[in-house]
């Protein structure tokens, strides 16, 4: 199911609770094609079985209905805590956007949506979240906490990033990343998004962060966010065009068609590093393309939530 498509007709970003609401349905109304087939609604109020655990709490009925067996989930269990960390540096404000549409994303439009929707999920079940957002600067940050209040105060601070003008400024993500580790005092699930645009010498310093998170008992999504049309096909047309480092300003003018194969060459062997680094230190990587709906995302903070509760 094309969750797009869903919620073609909601444009804007003035309130993000409205549209994580239809992402999150629409994912949930497609759920027989995913790996919870069954679950639907149910999902916020029950958890899987675990072979050892107590048989008392299963729910049978629904057992009856989806041949997989499922423990009813009371509140004080759902103890859940989830931290967002979302790069704002200028390359995340690409493709630039006039108006921020369901249409129209660009890459912090997307993490945004991606975030809220996943937040949206969290509320449900009255799990605790928190929020880092960083470019040039630490910008925002939230502990984990599960009050309403506290769900859409993150909200807020995420249309604010949405709505901030798109500065030059480049990000030593690494940096931040080893602030957030000191600040998590109790084991979470780090959601990371960002398109991993650094230089190849702070590559080491960027997975030693990872790392630190990890070595804190955290579990550490790594969401990369590309323009999968642009910046991994680089398909353009055949006119010349100029390009434009948006962090640095350094421009270049060519022919899009003359490094394409080398370029997507390129493109491949650093993704496939990317992948190998992240399995090397156990982190799951996602990859997320803007160009595309929000099902992997949810489906991997689903698969992930499991390793916690």
């Amino acid at each position: 199911m094309d969750l797009k498509q869903e919620i073609h007709n909601i444009s804007g970003f003035g309130n993000l609770d409205l549209l994580a609401r239809q992402v999150v349905e629409g994912y949930i109304s497609g759920m027989h094609k995913s790996p919870f087939h069954g679950f639907s609604a149910e999902f916020a109020e029950h958890k899987i079985y675990n072979a050892g655990e107590s048989t008392k709490h299963i729910d049978w009925k629904l057992y009856a209905k989806t041949d997989k067996l499922y423990t009813r989930r009371y509140e004080e269990e759902t103890n859940l805590r989830c931290h967002f960390i979302i790069d704002n540096s200028a390359s995340m404000h690409y493709p630039g956007v006039e108006k921020f549409s369901i249409e129209s994303l660009n890459k912090i439009g997307f993490s945004a949506l991606a975030a809220a929707s996943i937040m949206q999920i969290l509320k449900r079940q009255r799990d605790a979240m928190g929020l880092s957002i960083y470019s040039d600067e630490f910008e925002f940050y939230a502990p984990e906490m599960g009050s309403e209040r506290h769900y859409f105060m993150l909200l807020n601070a995420l249309e604010r990033m949405l709505t901030k003008q798109a500065e030059r400024k480049t990000t030593d993500t690494y940096t931040y990343l080893h602030q957030i580790a000191e600040k998590l005092k109790r084991r979470s699930l780090v959601l990371l998004f960002t398109d991993m645009f650094q230089a190849d010498a702070e590559e080491a310093e960027l997975f030693e962060a990872l790392r630190h998170l990890k070595y804190n008992r955290h579990e550490v999504v790594l969401f990369h966010i590309v323009d999968g049309k642009r910046e991994l096909s680089f398909d353009f047309d055949d006119a010349p065009r100029r390009f434009t480092d948006v962090e640095t300003g350094e421009q270049i003018d060519l022919y899009s068609e003359n490094i394409q194969e080398n370029y997507r060459r390129a493109m491949e062997d650093y993704v496939n590093d990317l992948k190998l680094e992240c399995a090397k230190y156990k982190i799951s990587y996602v990859p997320a393309d803007i160009n595309r709906n929000f099902e992997n995302v949810l489906t991997a903070y689903m698969l992930e939530r499991q390793k916690l509760v």
